[in-house]
């Protein structure tokens, strides 16, 4: 959820929460959370919470940095916010517009795709609506279960490697 989104269409964001999705933050003005100060990171974490916790009464604590952009500040503030960092694994490429086979190929074909993978889509982009039933279907076929990021990742006893996967353990 980013806020213009959040206040764009309020109604899909209640959708989605009541068909039993997550509802992420992905800061209020996506942008470089990296090259912000602490109190910057905090307003585009918080103010974004704030409009969804009181659209829908629900708090968010899963955050996906824009741009895949972050630094250690950047990890620390959204902690200090109750929000648990996430990254992606696989990327779609849908922002590129290059359609849907090109998609559903991305995705299928990618050498990180993987059980615990974090596909990234874009709500925006042109192609990925018209491509999301056949990506889901082709990856049932090949064994993959899809669930909510609130129950794939780790909440307690890890750390996170550089590339942003989380390792159970110290």
């Amino acid at each position: 959820m980013t806020g213009g989104w959040v206040e764009s269409y309020p109604d899909d964001v209640k959708a989605i929460l009541a068909d039993g999705h997550d509802l992420g933050n992905h800061s209020e003005n996506h942008k470089n959370m990296s090259q912000l100060s602490d109190s910057e990171c905090e307003e585009e974490l918080m103010a974004v919470h704030n409009k969804v916790l009181e659209l829908t009464g629900y708090e968010m604590f899963l955050f996906r940095p824009p741009y895949g952009d972050y630094d250690n500040h950047v990890i620390k503030k959204a902690y200090q916010c109750g929000y648990y960092p996430i990254q992606w694994d696989v990327d779609s490429l849908d922002w590129k517009d290059y359609g849907v086979d090109s998609i559903i190929k991305t995705v299928t074909e990618h050498k990180h795709l993987g059980n615990g993978s974090i596909i990234l889509c874009h709500n925006g982009a042109k192609y990925t609506a018209e491509a999301l039933d056949e990506l889901i279907t082709t990856l049932q076929g090949q064994g993959y279960e899809f669930v909510p990021i609130s129950q794939l990742i780790y909440r307690d006893g890890f750390h996170m490697k550089a590339d942003g996967t989380q390792v159970l353990g110290k």
